[in-house]
């Protein structure tokens, strides 16, 4: 996942940089304290916070690192960054990554129920179509689909959903009830309020949550 390996390569790139003061602790008995080692450190324990994921292992590992004097913090700190890039260059870290995705698109869903449920069917409707083609989207990037045209402009969402279909991401059936629910967010885009109602809206979240549970991205 591109996201993944933006991660790594911040991590990898602050790993190499501070390769130097992790096999040197001279830095350590200089009287007047180096600024390079510490503001390094500083960036790593920044990198490992913004990578990791809330509760993890990692973070319990930093937290405990920071209550260490130097140069120990600095090489603790440095290898909770090691063990992070090993396990998402690994893919350990996928599933996790995943399930912060659908939490991130529930909370989506949620908002537009809330919309629909104070009888905001329209806004209801935009937000959700816009979860599913930001989903979709991801499934492209997953499953190796590729999401720009050969010009570079981006692949429409029809396109893309056509192009999981040929790749095998779901079937037929699959495809056409994905088309059927962006032409839905088409009207509410376009302001044709009267082409649908509030049942189909409640139907078109609770399909779309059916969706991306099945598929995961």
């Amino acid at each position: 996942m591109a996201d993944i390996q933006k991660m790594v390569d911040q991590l990898d790139f602050l790993i190499k940089a501070s390769q130097n003061y992790a096999t040197n602790d001279n830095w350590s008995l200089d009287t007047r304290t180096p600024t390079d080692p510490l503001v390094l450190g500083n960036r790593i324990e920044s990198a490992v916070e913004r990578c990791a994921l809330p509760g993890s292992s990692y973070l319990k590992q930093l937290e405990t690192a920071r209550r260490l004097p130097q140069p120990h913090r600095f090489h603790e700190v440095r290898h909770v960054a090691m063990g992070l890039r090993d396990d998402l260059v690994a893919g350990w870290y996928s599933s996790v990554v995943e399930l912060v995705h659908a939490e991130t698109y529930s909370d989506y869903l949620e908002m537009a129920e809330g919309l629909l449920d104070q009888g905001y069917k329209d806004p209801a409707a935009v937000i959700t179509g816009t979860s599913l083609e930001v989903h979709v989207r991801s499934l492209c990037v997953k499953h190796g689909v590729d999401i720009e045209m050969p010009s570079g402009s981006p692949k429409k969402a029809d396109t893309m959903n056509a192009d999981l279909k040929k790749a095998g991401v779901y079937d037929g059936l699959q495809q056409k009830q994905i088309t059927a629910w962006m032409d839905l967010r088409n009207k509410a885009a376009h302001g044709n309020y009267a082409d649908y109602d509030q049942t189909q809206v409640r139907l078109f979240i609770e399909g779309v949550r059916a969706f991306m549970m099945k598929y995961p991205a």
